[in-house]
């Protein structure tokens, strides 16, 4: 199915209340049908956010070590458990009309997934698939990719979290999706180096594209998103 997809780059550090706002201004003009699909990129400042099935205990670290760390704690209307954000770490939120791709919400979750395994391919790591466990990317048992979403009135919010040079030590302090016998790893740690995140966000947008079947990509980079931001 052919279409365009406008993808915003936020950039880095960004705040993780002001991306929620992000999403909820793009949510609702996507279901009023004034903007198109809408792709968000961006690396959050340090953060572990809760799902709506997160169990508390799950978060190991206490407030204190949570300061220490520089790490916040958010509740998010997303479905899962706990996870972390931060630098290093690609995030994206696809705005997407279900129903008007043709798509049922298991087929979104699966084209996330597809999207995620195919451009860590094309960034030099071939073995990346899939596990019954949880959905997401996994390297063996450790998990690379994390998806978590939430739909209403046929549109999406949230979406996945691809570890790129993400501080893996930063999971210390949880229970990763409330997974006991899984790890965790990163893109850096296999290819022995830190990736270029813009190298990154060209393969995702590339592949997540082709995945969903957008024959037109509408790319905005930091500056005339942050611009486009300020006149509003």
């Amino acid at each position: 199915m052919a279409g365009r997809v406008e993808v915003h780059d936020l950039g880095a550090n960004v705040d993780y209340a002001a991306a929620t706002a992000i999403q909820a201004r793009c949510h609702a003009d996507r279901r009023a049908g004034r903007i198109s699909d809408t792709l968000l990129l961006l690396e959050h400042a340090p953060v572990y956010t809760l799902g709506r099935s997160a169990q508390p205990e799950n978060v190991r670290w206490s407030e204190a070590e949570l300061q220490k760390a520089g790490i916040t704690r958010v509740s998010t209307t997303r479905g899962g458990d706990v996870t972390y954000h931060g630098p290093g770490q690609l995030v994206g939120y696809p705005i997407i009309h279900l129903s008007q791709r043709g798509m049922g919400v298991l087929d979104y979750v699966t084209a996330i997934e597809e999207t995620l395994i195919r451009a860590l391919a094309d960034l030099g790591l071939p073995d990346a698939g899939r596990d019954a466990r949880n959905r997401g990317g996994w390297v063996g048992n450790d998990k690379i990719g994390a998806i978590g979403i939430r739909v209403a009135h046929q549109v999406t919010e949230h979406g996945f979290a691809l570890n790129i040079n993400t501080r893996l030590d930063h999971y210390d302090g949880i229970v990763p999706c409330g997974l006991t016998d899984a790890g965790v790893t990163s893109l850096a740690r296999h290819l022995g180096h830190a990736a270029d995140m813009a190298e990154v966000k060209r393969a995702v947008t590339r592949r997540f594209a082709e995945v969903f079947g957008y024959d037109e990509v509408v790319r905005h980079d930091p500056a005339t998103t942050a611009a486009a931001s300020d006149d509003e």
